[in-house]
């Protein structure tokens, strides 16, 4: 394959919609499409531009071959659509927003894969999480404490795993990932 899968994962309230949503235009000046998942929560639920199907749909996807990438987490079935193998082969960069938890998974379908580890401090993190209103105070507390557990090494395997801080201010966050999508999906020139 000829493009590069950016593989952006992070916890729940890391901004990773507002940092594709503020991206999306100057990732696609790069050559790299930003691909919608395909969710099991409905349409008119808060958060990122996805898909929403019932979990009957999303099963008859599966099984019909309809996703490169698939995995369950928080109670929801997550699918990355096919079609981004036809745009990897054409050339065009893919941007998808992972799991860490699938990251491995992720890797064997497409070990060249670039992982982006989006972090925040816990204190703004917190502060998201309870503005956005989805949890109460004990879910956040527990989500935090999940968190903390899940500490990524400096690679996955062969694949240096990518730490962008998102705890600033977005634009700053924003022109850091292009940046490295610019150095990290640039052709290998040896």
């Amino acid at each position: 394959m000829d493009g590069r899968l950016i593989y952006l994962m992070g916890p729940s309230g890391s901004g990773k919609d507002s940092l594709i949503d503020a991206a999306r235009e100057p990732l696609r000046a790069l050559g790299c499409d930003v691909v919608r998942r395909v969710i099991t929560r409905s349409a008119e639920s808060v958060g990122e531009e996805a898909v929403g199907v019932t979990p009957q749909e999303f099963e008859q996807r599966r099984s019909a071959g309809d996703f490169a990438l698939s995995w369950q987490a928080n109670g929801l079935s997550y699918g990355i659509p096919v079609q981004i193998d036809q745009w990897l082969q054409s050339g065009r960069h893919v941007l998808v927003n992972g799991s860490r938890g699938h990251l491995a998974e992720a890797l064997q379908r497409y070990p060249t894969l670039l992982p982006v580890l989006l972090t925040v401090r816990d204190d703004v993190l917190r502060e998201r999480l309870f503005r956005r209103g989805r949890e109460t105070l004990a879910q956040i507390d527990a989500r935090l404490a999940r968190n903390a557990l899940f500490v990524a090494g400096d690679a996955v395997g062969d694949a240096p795993v990518h730490r962008l801080d998102n705890s600033g201010a977005l634009a700053d966050t924003v022109a850091r990932l292009l940046a490295w999508v610019r150095l990290s999906a640039a052709p290998d020139r040896t």
